[in-house]
């Protein structure tokens, strides 16, 4: 593999600005692996490698190295194909969008162009991103590079599939039920689900609105700490006039959030009836013991009065989504398979009366209360992102302490974040004795994700990792 390949998006960058590298060595070296790895991996769907030679010439030719004000000059990146990017084909998996191209970037991949950075292709999704594998009609099953009978994840599987692949330097994804964090779990990588607006989502193709405005958010998934931070920094001094929830923060104004050892870290390792495989449990258990070594009070948990959680998130998601979409699509038309497996059936949508969705969503802010109050005393949480490492395509149930998990509850531990509004990231931590990566998640309250940005950084320096 070229030795380009292993560094991330920032050190990248910085080699093309300090004129130790040429931006077009960069962009050759990344998409040589994608023209070895990719027909296997399918992850990147729309590559359009002639554009990006060009953008890297431009960038050799047009700025002087010390004058380049960007960080991220000629440094190749991956947007999901649910996200707005001018001149790549935007058609979110389905059928319905079949050859759509976007006529303009959306706020977040405007921003990261603003830096310099090349957008190498969009990355493959499940049809309405519904679901936690990724797989569809038009271009088919992305596997996992790390074992290809495996599932990188869903929705944002392209976007962990290409960056650990060595084919992009990092990625913008969507997350509305883990579908940022749990492929950077899968994938061995960093991910950041936001607080909802805190990275503007506008240009997000199905457009967010409804139960998505309060679940889901746009974030980064990257290999390094380093790199994870900056483009949270880069995202959320995006454009926010398209996101009613954004407010916007001026450049000049960002500021790292100090990261005082005084901030407690809470962390459970069982939560929702959903027992964590033991090699879960044991990287938490590392992450809590390497925060604890670096002076932080780290006290083991029990999150109280959160049972109803995951039943709420899947009102939200499963049954209003579904209700959403069936709304939109034409009654002739077949959602692919997979996107059923993250959809209330038919019965599901019937039994749940108007009564019970308002009464749902009043349990869900009276929740979100009490997990704020139990959070006053220990502002970070830490937790597995899933109960399971990366699993083989078209698995649906697994057996973990005797007990039978199904699909997609499994994924309960970060379902629930998305409900109550928390920024959350991704921090890998170890390996399963097959191999697969694991990775811890943090959590931190609403609107303090810059807290949670330090606290990654701060993981990552204590476990010695990029």
């Amino acid at each position: 593999m070229h030795e380009l390949l292993r560094h991330g998006a920032v050190r990248l960058g910085g080699l093309v600005n300090r004129g130790e590298v040429r931006a077009r060595e960069v962009v050759e070296a990344h998409l040589q692996r994608a023209a070895e790895l990719n027909g296997d991996l399918n992850a990147i769907t729309d590559l359009q490698a002639d554009r990006a030679l060009d953008l890297a010439a431009k960038v050799d030719e047009e700025y002087p190295f010390d004058e380049f004000e960007g960080y991220l000059p000629g440094v190749p990146v991956t947007v999901k194909s649910s996200i707005a990017t001018k001149g790549f084909k935007f058609e979110c998996g389905s059928r319905m969008r079949l050859g759509q191209i976007a006529d303009r970037d959306a706020a977040v991949v405007s921003s990261i162009k603003e830096e310099g950075a090349i957008v190498i292709g969009t990355t493959n999704v499940p049809e309405f991103l519904m679901a936690y594998e990724t797989d569809n009609a038009i271009y088919g099953r992305t596997n996992s590079p790390i074992d290809p009978s495996r599932t990188p994840g869903g929705s944002s599987g392209g976007c962990a599939a290409a960056v650990a692949a060595g084919m992009a330097s990092a990625s913008f994804g969507s997350d509305a039920g883990g579908s940022v964090r749990v492929p950077a779990h899968f994938c061995g990588l960093y991910g950041f689900k936001p607080t909802p607006g805190f990275i503007p989502r506008s240009g997000h193709w199905p457009a967010v609105a409804g139960p998505t405005m309060l679940l889901a958010g746009v974030g980064p998934i990257a290999k390094t700490a380093v790199d994870l931070e900056f483009l949270v920094r880069i995202g959320c001094e995006a454009d926010t006039s398209g996101d009613a929830l954004s407010i916007p923060i001026p450049r000049a104004g960002y500021r790292p959030e100090d990261l005082s050892r005084e901030v407690r870290v809470g962390w459970f390792d069982h939560a929702w009836d959903t027992p964590a495989t033991a090699e879960t449990r044991a990287a938490v258990r590392t992450a809590a013991q390497a925060l604890s070594d670096l002076g932080f009070k780290v006290d083991r948990i029990e999150l109280e009065g959160l049972d109803a959680a995951p039943g709420l998130w899947w009102m939200m998601f499963g049954v209003c989504l579904s209700t959403l979409i069936a709304n939109t699509v034409p009654e002739d038309y077949r959602l692919h398979p997979l996107a059923f497996d993250a959809m209330a059936t038919v019965e599901e949508e019937r039994e749940i009366s108007y009564d019970d969705l308002l009464a749902g969503w009043v349990s869900r802010d009276i929740l979100r209360s009490h997990l704020a109050s139990q959070m006053e005393s220990h502002p970070l949480l830490l937790c597995p992102v899933s109960a399971i490492p990366a699993f083989r395509h078209g698995e649906r149930e697994w057996t973990v302490d005797g007990q039978t998990v199904r699909y997609p509850k499994v994924f309960s531990y970060s379902q629930v974040f998305n409900l109550f509004g928390l920024p959350a990231a991704t921090v890998p931590v170890t390996k399963t004795a097959d191999g697969l990566p694991i990775g811890v998640q943090i959590v931190g309250p609403p609107h303090r994700d810059l807290l949670v940005m330090d606290a990654v950084r701060h993981l990552a320096d204590g476990l010695d990792q990029p």
